[in-house]
């Protein structure tokens, strides 16, 4: 009857000794999933951060250049509507010879840009 006893003991012994060593290796794998839990939250952070800041500088860049455009097409439509103004009050007068002129320099423009677009 002391043999099977012994035996149980071995056996009991191993198994406490197999239980503290899963019991470690699982200490050691819930520390290592929280560290890299803590890690990837870090890390989130950071990059939304970074996105933030870009994206910020990003859209402060293109407000300031559709300010710039809107104020050149301002400009633009005005030295338009001052030239129109110009055309009308010519062709009201009947300076004919003057339009003429007009028309052929308007010509010329256009020929001259469609040789350098062409060139290209």
């Amino acid at each position: 009857m002391g043999q099977p006893q012994r035996s149980d003991q071995m056996l009991e012994e191993e198994n406490d000794r197999l239980t503290e060593s899963l019991s470690g290796k699982v200490k050691a794998l819930k520390s290592l999933s929280i560290d890299i839990g803590h890690e990837v939250r870090t890390q989130n952070k950071l990059l939304q951060e970074m996105l933030s800041i870009d994206i910020g500088h990003e859209v402060r860049t293109q407000n300031k250049l559709l300010q710039e455009m809107d104020d050149d097409f301002d400009t633009s439509g005005s030295l338009l509507s001052a030239t129109m103004g110009r055309l009308s009050a010519l062709t009201k007068k009947g300076h004919h010879k003057v339009m003429c002129y007009m028309i052929l320099f308007c010509f010329f423009v256009f020929l001259v840009a469609w040789y350098f677009v062409r060139r290209r």
